[in-house]
């Protein structure tokens, strides 16, 4: 049985609002709101305080001449829904911290590279680099569509709030490693990432307190939360990240 959390923990859900065309939503931190801006796919911009924080940023999703700039961009992995040269040098200043991965900096990609297990705090955020990759779904040549090491999720802390983005990943058994996470971004596009099962699993894993699924493509996201209607503990909210 699921255990069932406390009704006072220090993150708490606006209801939900539009900005600049984009759903988002405010969570309250101990040290101030987090504000969660829903681009797309897996396209996210986190505002917290002054920093804005900028995750996969893709031109296809978002006209970034017009979106604030990054003090920190986060790119999970080197395919083209996920990294867009374009759209990091429209949001680059000169103090931005831009974190990849190593085969993104291969493609040309200046920036801090971050491999699995690594952390790093810039200003006041520290980040953790976790693993994302496939297991079960693979090319017709047998090699997995993400294989291990090449790509990142990322653990982001604000203040003590730990927000999960797991990037193009399934199921992986490390994400034990961060059982009690405050709310995570689940993929769930197939065949490329999580099946609703696999997310389901995930969550096991991860007992999150609040739940996104995202880059989730044609996949029925009523599909999952009917497999997840017994999770009454769960906040699981759906946005338009398809």
């Amino acid at each position: 049985m699921r255990m069932v959390y406390v009704l006072l923990f220090i993150l708490s859900v606006q209801q939900v609002s539009f900005a600049g065309g984009f759903e988002h939503d405010t969570l309250s931190t101990a040290e101030g709101d987090l504000i969660i801006t829903f681009i797309g796919h897996g396209t996210l911009m986190f505002t917290y305080g002054d920093l804005v924080i900028h995750v996969d940023p893709v031109s296809r999703y978002a006209d970034y001449s017009d979106m604030p700039k990054a003090d920190i961009i986060l790119v999970t992995h080197h395919h083209g829904d996920h990294l867009d040269p374009d759209a990091i040098g429209k949001l680059t200043k000169p103090n931005t911290g831009v974190i990849l991965t190593e085969t993104c900096a291969d493609q040309g990609i200046s920036g801090i590279i971050m491999r699995n297990g690594d952390e790093k705090i810039i200003g006041d955020i520290r980040i953790r680099a976790v693993p994302a990759y496939n297991i079960t779904h693979k090319r017709d040549t047998g090699e997995p569509f993400h294989p291990k090491g090449t790509g990142n999720g990322y653990v982001i802390h604000f203040s003590s709030t730990r927000v999960y983005v797991a990037g193009d990943t399934e199921d992986v058994p490390e994400m034990k490693n961060l059982a009690g996470i405050d709310c995570a971004f689940l993929p769930m596009n197939l065949p490329y990432t999580m099946t609703p099962e696999m997310v389901v699993h995930a969550v096991d894993l991860l007992q999150p307190k609040i739940l996104y699924p995202y880059h989730f493509g044609d996949t029925d996201t009523g599909y999952l939360l009917n497999l997840l209607k017994s999770y009454k503990s769960l906040d699981i909210r759906i946005r338009k990240m398809n």
